[in-house]
């Protein structure tokens, strides 16, 4: 098991370190266009509280109307019922004190288009697919059970954004959104329960006597589905 969570976090790692290798190539390449290329951070909800980095791309091309951002960002979240997860995972066993905790790295990619809210020209309407990695860790104190639930999704995402100038190369971020990621595989221990319920060592509901299914671990984890946003943030020319 450790060694399994270890190779997951160096996975994680890897892909975020090649994330960052390609924004800074992109951004290099972009040093002759430098007043056209921002980076922004932000902070705030994203259904738990989260952290972001964009990459933001204005008038990329003469031919193409609209703005391109790249975005990574880090969410803390509720991963789900520890008693239900443990049920539908692992086995019946009730003893232990139930410690859980969640996160979830999201990668995005925005098309923006400059509206006006609030008479504030400087705002945009945007869209565009996004990528899910999510974990909860269930672990019981005395019951010698540590154990991580993951599921990987893709979805789409829109929203408004709003910016304000503070000084001649810094303005502040207000973002407000939705995003969407569809029902993926959820997996943990030696079980999983896809969407389609071609399911891998299902356990049993000892009320009913039958397998769990996929609605039932869908139930039971609070993996990524419908995470409104709301974000602060600034906005630097680089």
């Amino acid at each position: 098991m450790l060694h399994t969570t270890t190779n997951t976090h160096i996975k994680y790692y890897f892909i975020l370190l090649l994330i960052g290798i390609s924004l800074s190539s992109i951004a290099q390449e972009q040093t002759k266009f430098k007043e056209k290329t921002d980076f922004q951070f932000t902070a705030g909800l994203n259904r738990g509280f989260g952290l972001g980095v964009n990459l933001l791309f204005n008038d990329p091309a003469k031919e193409f109307p609209l703005d391109i951002r790249l975005g990574l960002g880090y969410t803390w979240l509720k991963p789900g019922s520890s008693s239900a997860a443990r049920k539908i995972f692992i086995n019946n066993a009730s003893n232990g004190v139930p410690e859980e905790k969640g996160h979830n790295i999201d990668l995005r990619l925005d098309f923006l288009k400059k509206i006006t809210i609030l008479d504030n020209q400087d705002s945009y309407g945007y869209f565009g697919p996004r990528y899910s990695s999510f974990k909860g860790n269930f672990k019981y104190v005395g019951g010698n059970e540590d154990f991580d639930i993951t599921t990987k999704q893709y979805g789409l995402g829109a929203g408004i954004e709003s910016r304000y100038n503070i000084s001649s190369n810094v303005k502040l971020v207000v973002s407000a959104g939705l995003d969407y990621f569809f029902d993926a595989k959820l997996q943990g221990h030696d079980t999983s329960y896809s969407p389609n319920n071609d399911n891998t060592n299902a356990r049993t509901n000892n009320t009913t006597d039958e397998q769990f299914r996929y609605k039932d671990a869908d139930k039971a984890i609070d993996q990524p589905g419908f995470m409104p946003r709301i974000m602060f943030g600034v906005q630097m020319d680089l």
